[in-house]
């Protein structure tokens, strides 16, 4: 996937990093180690050696097939200035499993809180979740390989965690509930904030539920960005409202082929230049879930749905809803779908094509022609518009500054991704 840095956050409130850096690091991510402690020896050793770790230390683990069958759950912590990183070995593959699935196979910070760990390359499989995060801040899990296991990959929903970087993971083949990372809890009764779930490849989440990422009611603040999320049986990307804290963005993220909405977003929320494609049910979907929806914008997005394109179930007289400048095509629905209406949204700058009203959206040639490197059943996902598709018709007042790919927007153009006329490389 991608690897462009976005420049452009209007409502954002987790970027703890350094202006210059990696907002999708902490601040703390490139501090050096006190002490470095290499490791080689069994299952029993290692969760042994982990639980010896002090501030400062970087455990490097060998490569090894490490079965833990034991109930694990680290609880060290590091701090601001002497983070704790748990990490493979260079260039060794380390795997983390259980030989059943009664218990999870990692778990940090369940029966004490932890912060200011990393945890780094790591394989991990089989178990009941893979990795599950309880009480917790300041934590960041980098490049790790979470799949097969008996229920959700990755989750963080038994207690409030806020500062949670999850970057660079590859997550699949959840089981049970299935979803590639369960981030809060239903109702606001465990809160995720101000977090950083980046650069994730998330794929094949079906069972029971399945959900890519899924992002719960009353969590806020937090950041979607930049993930390739495809193959699932509920939405890529679900997120609920945060009860009146302050909104979470999601953006820059391509998704594809759910068997049900490709992206489904209550409220209190920023959705822009995500490329959404082959959704069964609709492309986007915004509904009353667990709250109301509002204070909701989906601006610079490109959906391309068979069946509908946008869908707002619960867009009639809300307060400060805004779907604009986006490129929604369906090929058998409609571009705009509310079925009680959408009384005293903001409707501007949208390019569509499919059945149904315009709402005072322009009307587009249709997929081949304006978009010929998405397919509908999301087998080719390249968003860039032909050079003459008629997309200028942004509304300059929505306009984002950055589009999918993170390249500075210098024209009002609808969608997601800019053409090279239009947009100024980082």
């Amino acid at each position: 996937m991608r690897s462009a840095l976005p420049v452009f956050f209007a409502t954002a409130t987790v970027l703890a990093a350094a202006p210059g850096t990696d907002p999708y690091r902490p601040a703390w991510a490139d501090l050096p180690a006190k002490r470095t402690i290499p490791f080689a020896g069994d299952a029993k050793a290692l969760v042994r050696a982990v639980a010896a770790l002090q501030p400062g230390d970087h455990l490097m683990i060998a490569a090894g097939n490490y079965q833990i069958d034991q109930l694990w759950d680290i609880t060290v912590s590091g701090t601001s200035a002497l983070p704790i990183t748990i990490s493979a070995a260079k260039d060794a593959t380390v795997v983390l499993t259980r030989s059943d699935d009664r218990q999870n196979t990692v778990n940090l910070g369940q029966s004490k809180p932890v912060s200011f760990v990393c945890l780094r390359g790591l394989e991990i499989t089989k178990g009941s979740h893979g990795l599950r995060i309880g009480a917790a801040t300041d934590v960041w899990i980098d490049q790790c390989h979470i799949h097969h296991t008996g229920d959700v990959c990755l989750s963080a929903n038994s207690h409030d965690t806020s500062r949670i970087f999850l970057t660079g993971n590859h997550l699949h083949h959840g089981a049970g509930h299935a979803e590639g990372m369960y981030l809060g809890g239903n109702d606001g009764k465990v809160v995720m904030s101000e977090s950083v779930i980046a650069r994730n490849h998330v794929h094949d989440c079906f069972g029971d539920q399945g959900d890519g990422i899924e992002l719960k009611q009353g969590s806020w603040g937090n950041l979607i960005a930049e993930n390739h999320i495809h193959d699932t049986n509920y939405p890529c990307i679900t997120v609920y409202g945060t009860a009146g804290r302050k909104p979470n963005v999601i953006e820059r993220n391509l998704c594809y082929r759910s068997r049900n909405n490709v992206m489904q977003v209550q409220g209190e929320a920023t959705v822009r230049s995500n490329v959404l494609i082959g959704g069964e049910n609709a492309g986007f979907a915004s509904t009353d879930h667990q709250g109301k929806t509002q204070d909701l914008t989906v601006v610079h997005n490109t959906i391309v749905s068979t069946t509908h394109a946008f869908r707002g179930n619960s867009w009639n007289d809300r307060a400060n809803l805004v779907l604009a400048n986006n490129v929604l095509y369906s090929r058998d629905g409609h571009a705009l779908f509310f079925p009680s209406g959408h009384k005293g949204a903001t409707i501007t700058g949208n390019v569509i094509a499919g059945s149904g009203p315009d709402a005072g959206s322009t009307r587009g040639r249709g997929l081949a022609e304006d978009l010929p490197g998405i397919a509908w059943d999301g087998s080719r996902h390249d968003a860039t518009p032909a050079a003459d598709a008629p997309f200028r018709r942004a509304d300059p007042r929505f306009v984002a500054g950055t589009d999918f790919r993170g390249s500075k927007r210098t024209q009002p153009m609808a969608g997601a991704v800019a053409t090279a006329g239009d947009a100024a490389p980082r």
